[in-house]
């Protein structure tokens, strides 16, 4: 896309703007002084040449001249050694503000554009794409369903007049982040720092930076060795001279400061009604009060919240009051979650929950693919075509794949939330970094350390034994393990088995099967499955309807599986491709049912490694924090 060049005069001095409909910004800027390069110019360039004009320190204050401000521009296009364009005095164009200085652009005023309908097309392509960060083509698609009929250039001019009017932002889709690398904003003051260090250039829709995964190829577009985002390329390609449209928000109108007096106690947060249990409901209570108390001076760190809750606590439950929270004072919320069937389990939840509240579901191949309900529910790839959106923005298993330790979505993340607007993170398993936070008192937080049936969490034993391959070499089980095994099959237990590699599994359901008879139960109950395999879906519904009693599987079913009476065995417990996270995630399938609540965990292993000892250290933790607080139901007490 190409992009016109020009400067216009005010009190303050000449001010630098791109423009994709130039007779829109003459038309606006009407009774302004003018100065402009002729030709249009890749938009990339365009943008970076106002980057610089920005910088420059003789266009502050009222001093140039329209033909000094025609050599500072002449001289911004040279600068950024733009090929092809010749510079001189000669490529550039001046209005004075009569409509007489340049007649070769008073044609351009006399367009045919009724100025109240484009108007009116502005404003409702401001409303349509608020809080959306979309590509061009993407905007068509949205704009579609609006029915301007109007013609394309029409509706160009349209989206050029919202961003003048500061309805919409317009940006190259990868272009200069003054913010990376360390590069503080007020350094950026300094023109000869700009000189100096080679801005970052970046994709601002999910900000790679080039070094880690931008590329250049020839572009039939704007002729140049174009640069464009390998890291976002299936959700569309972004490039140097491609456009980015930036929905602005109209202000966050959920969070107002209010004095420590007016903090209101649990029981009068309104979430009675939701029936959640005491731990559940301190929890909800302490999230809500941040939510309600978060002012706007605070620093976006500070706008963060960790609900930290044990597997099978009930965290679905306990974001519902968060949710009521924000839709009840007009604000928009989503909850993001990594996985696509996790979308799709949730969906239901939530519109049973919030049955008169709008809802957007968002997921790979989803119909919607935009969004714009009271509640979005989306996989957390989908944040990359917001810009601030929401006034909570909850993201659901943060510490898993593929958000986990992947800058990208986290970028999506942060710059899908309003300025004003809070973040809520879940997690049973949260990464060292924020459990060190929390630790310390730099994060706010809330923990859930018991499960809704109120019984503790199964702690893991651990079981010396060789490592598995040898094993399924010798095709013989260790007795103790077939003891245990055996156990768990007499009281009625399914048995999650998780190996570390997926070379594992095939190894490992043979000898299961040779020992089955033993075990009490015939080959074809043992099964296994793998991120690999394409029978997955249907083998994990047989192990839920009992077909399959033995699963064998990786840490693809760590989490997202619930089994109502099951038993968790993780056989080379002592890898490294188990950390602690995982193992705390294997060993909280086990004892998730009110009606088997005490199920069994067997870390087997040659080794007994920190991650091992770290994983029962925590879910001991939570035991005892539980215990503490009461929330345990007594020895002997109803159901």
């Amino acid at each position: 896309m190409k992009a016109s060049l020009y400067m216009v005069y005010s009190e303050e001095g000449w001010n630098p703007f791109w423009s994709i409909s130039l007779d829109v910004d003459i038309g606006f800027w009407r009774d302004k002084g003018m100065v402009g390069w002729n030709d249009p110019l890749p938009l990339g360039i365009a943008e970076m040449t106002c980057h610089l004009l920005v910088q420059k320190p003789e266009l502050r204050g009222q001093t140039l001249t329209f033909l000094e401000a025609a050599e500072v521009l002449t001289g911004a296009v040279q600068e950024v050694n733009l090929k092809g364009y010749e510079a001189g005095i000669s490529g550039v164009w001046m209005l004075n503000g009569d409509e007489s200085a340049n007649l070769s652009l008073v044609s351009l005023l006399r367009s045919d554009l009724d100025t109240d309908i484009l108007v009116n097309m502005a404003q409702r392509i401001g409303e349509k794409l608020r809080g959306r960060a979309l590509l061009s083509a993407e905007v068509d698609a949205v704009l579609e369903d609006m029915h301007l009929d109007y013609g394309s250039e029409k509706i160009i001019s349209a989206i050029q007049l919202a961003s003048l009017l500061g309805l919409v932002k317009l940006t190259a889709a990868v272009g200069i982040m003054e913010s990376k690398e360390g590069y503080s904003r007020s350094r950026w003051n300094s023109f000869q720092f700009w000189k100096e260090h080679k801005p970052v250039i970046a994709c601002r829709r999910c900000g790679t930076e080039e070094k880690h995964g931008l590329r250049r190829s020839p572009c039939a577009s704007c002729g140049l060795l174009c640069a464009y985002c390998e890291k976002c390329l299936t959700m569309g390609r972004t490039r140097e001279c491609g456009l980015l449209v930036l929905g602005v928000h109209e202000g966050s109108r959920v969070h107002s400061p209010r004095s420590q007096t007016d903090i209101p106690a649990v029981n009068s947060l309104n979430i009675e009604h939701w029936k959640l249990s005491p731990a559940q409901t301190e929890a909800a209570g302490e999230a809500l009060r941040f939510i309600r108390h978060t002012v706007e001076e605070t620093s976006p760190r500070d706008r963060t919240f960790l609900l930290w809750a044990v597997t099978g606590a009930g965290k679905t439950e306990m974001i519902f009051p968060l949710i009521e929270e924000v839709v009840r004072s007009g604000g928009r919320v989503v909850v993001a979650t990594p996985r696509k069937d996790v979308v799709l389990e949730l969906a239901p939840r939530l519109a049973a929950a919030f049955p008169r509240t709008s809802l957007s579901v968002l997921h790979g191949g989803s119909p919607d693919r935009f969004g714009g309900g009271s509640i979005t529910l989306a996989t957390t790839h989908q944040l990359l075509r917001c810009h601030e959106a929401f006034d909570l923005v909850l993201i659901d298993e943060l510490d898993a794949y593929p958000y986990h330790n992947n800058p990208m979505l986290q970028y999506a993340a942060a710059k899908s939330r309003k300025s004003g607007g809070v973040t809520v993170l879940l997690s049973a398993t949260p990464p060292l970094e924020l459990q060190r936070q929390a630790a310390r008192g730099r994060l706010p937080h809330a923990k859930v350390p018991v499960r809704y049936h109120l019984h503790p969490l199964p702690l893991p034993v651990r079981v010396a034994a060789k490592p598995l391959f040898v094993w399924t070499r010798k095709g013989a089980m260790p007795s103790r393990v077939l003891m245990r095994l055996k156990k768990s099959v007499d009281r009625g237990a399914q048995l999650f088995v998780f190996v570390p590699y997926i070379a594992d599994v095939n190894g490992l359901v043979a000898l299961l099967r040779d020992y089955a008879l033993q075990l009490g139960l015939l080959p074809e109950v043992v099964e296994g499955t793998s991120s690999k395999d394409p029978s997955r879906g249907d083998k994990v519904n047989s192990f839920r309807s009992r077909s399959i009693r033995i699963l064998v599987t990786t840490t693809i079913l760590e989490r997202g599986v619930t089994v109502p009476k099951s038993d968790v065995f993780v056989f080379s417990a002592d890898n490294p491709q188990f950390d602690s996270a995982a193992l705390v995630q294997m060993a909280g399938r086990s004892g998730r049912s009110i009606d088997d609540p005490n199920g069994f965990v067997y870390f087997i292993g040659k080794e007994f490694t920190l991650s091992q000892r770290d994983a029962i250290r925590q879910i001991s933790t939570m035991n005892r924090i539980a215990a503490k607080k009461g929330y345990l139901k007594r020895q002997g007490e109803e159901k």
